[in-house]
């Protein structure tokens, strides 16, 4: 049996891929650590579990066939890819999913990330196939359970390094380089969400503005419901239609009740054919609609279920039918004395 024990490391909070089982060998003991700074505490955990040797890999060369795995700490750029194209296990500490010009090597079986110490957890031989096994032992040797235990403690041992107390310098390295990671995978994240999700709702969008403008259904509508705008009855009603859950969503791109009435309603009040106080419950009437085309795509993006948006989106629409008037109400109350 081997003296070395075999760990799985799994992925982090926002991580990606794995889990990956870590069990070094008399050929492959070294648990290398290209992170900067000295040696990372998660290639020391590793060390430590499994026996092997943690080692600096900007301090000292080791040859890709001698490492067990590395830990790295990219943000999606070269060292996530360099790695696995050379086969060897890679844990990444930062929660990066496939990227950069060597991603096409990175896979689920050879790369984990956003990986912390409490996703580092010991697993028994048996678990482990045996071809993974080292091919210098010797398949007739018979050792108990704890005296593979205690032999993995001598070795760890060891293969124990002395810590050096980081100085200021690195400290200083390690803190700036884990804020850019940050940063550049937000900003990527953010480039991924707008090309996947927002910049085909803006398409989408002004497909139906150009429809609605083109068609000059918008102005018909505004033209029939802009009279019911000189009083408070009248924006109840003007309320109650705009949110009809059948409507809403159509008039919600471009906001054209919206933008039309209010400047009729702006006119007007400026006319003196209006008073001004139904300015704030004019302003709640032709709004119950704004968001009603955005709910499936705000639930989308929210990552619910296909069940959530088939619930969600009528749910959504229906209660703007019952919110709608009740805001207008409730904007006409705090309107008294507003331009006495």
């Amino acid at each position: 049996m081997s003296s070395y024990q075999a760990v799985k490391v799994s992925k982090g909070s926002n991580g990606w891929g794995g889990p990956l089982t870590i069990l070094p060998t008399d050929k492959k003991k070294y648990i290398v650590s290209v992170t900067g700074g000295g040696i990372h505490p998660i290639a020391e955990q590793i060390a430590e579990m499994t026996g092997g040797e943690a080692v600096d890999g900007f301090a000292t060369k080791i040859e890709s066939d001698e490492m067990a795995c590395v830990v790295i700490d990219c943000g999606g750029t070269a060292r996530c890819g360099v790695y696995p194209k050379m086969g060897v296990l890679t844990i990444n500490i930062t929660p990066t999913p496939p990227s950069g010009p060597l991603m096409k090597f990175i896979k689920e079986d050879n790369f984990v990330s956003g990986v912390k110490k409490q996703t580092i957890t010991a697993i028994d031989h048996s678990e482990v196939a045996a071809t993974e096994a080292s091919p210098n032992e010797d398949p007739e040797e018979k050792r108990t359970p704890q005296e593979i235990k205690e032999q993995a403690k001598q070795k760890a041992a060891q293969y124990k390094q002395p810590k050096k107390k980081a100085n200021i310098l690195e400290r200083i390295g390690r803190g700036v380089g884990g804020v850019v990671n940050v940063f550049y995978q937000a900003g990527r994240e953010t480039i991924e969400q707008i090309i996947k999700n927002i910049l085909p709702f803006m398409a989408f969008v002004s497909t139906i503005i150009g429809i609605i403008t083109f068609t000059g259904i918008g102005d018909i509508i505004a033209n029939f419901v802009s009279p019911l705008a000189g009083n408070i009855w009248g924006l109840l009603i003007l309320s109650v239609i705009c949110a009809v859950p059948i409507l809403s969503p159509l008039l919600g791109p471009g906001a054209v009740i919206a933008q039309v009435v209010g400047v009729l309603v702006g006119v007007e009040i400026g006319k003196g054919n209006i008073p001004p106080q139904l300015a704030l419950p004019a302003l709640f009437a032709i709004n119950p609609q704004v968001g009603a085309d955005f709910v499936p795509v705000g639930l989308t993006l929210g990552e619910a279920k296909p069940e959530t948006i088939e619930v969600g989106v009528p749910a959504v629409l229906i209660s703007r039918q019952f919110t709608g008037p009740i805001a207008v109400i409730i904007a006409y109350v705090f309107s008294f004395g507003l331009y006495s």
